[in-house]
């Protein structure tokens, strides 16, 4: 099992906050890919809701996707336990040398996938899906999927 994947609305929310709330590790190191995910200000797009090509650590992470509402078009966000551990990663075989934990990739607003190399956070996050009526929700296994690159633009 590699991951999970599901659609959300197309619109202006929390999505982040209320996909991982309570389900990922608060002291993870997160490295923003790169992307286009705005802060919504005054009922519209605003500045960048992350800064671009950085990595936060877990408190400031769960601020920036808490906080404010925002809007994801494409995003780029990859887990790591230890912020000296914190690669690049472009593809799934990245993904599993390295220490990175989990992945998500949004891309189009609302298609998201996510990848994690524990499967009780995968089965959590399937079931996080589901109590939010996304739509399209299904595991990413090796059977059904045959995705090299772990980018938002590859």
């Amino acid at each position: 099992m590699r991951g999970i994947s599901f659609e959300i609305n197309n619109e202006y929310g929390k999505f982040l906050s209320d996909i991982f709330s309570n389900i990922i590790d608060p002291s993870w190191y997160w490295s923003v890919g790169p992307g286009e995910s705005y802060k919504i200000e005054k009922g519209t797009l605003g500045s960048d809701l992350f800064p671009h090509s950085v990595s936060l650590n877990g408190p400031s992470f769960l601020e920036y996707i808490s906080t404010k509402e925002y809007y994801l078009i494409f995003t780029d966000l990859k887990a790591f336990p230890n912020m000296e551990e914190v690669v690049e990663i472009k593809s799934y075989d990245d993904f599993l040398k390295s220490t990175c934990e989990l992945a998500l990739l949004i891309i189009d607003s609302c298609y998201v996938s996510i990848f994690s190399k524990d499967e009780s956070i995968t089965h959590k996050l399937f079931e996080r899906a589901k109590s939010f009526h996304y739509t399209n929700i299904n595991y990413i296994t090796n059977e059904n999927d045959t995705r090299t690159s772990l980018t938002v633009w590859g």
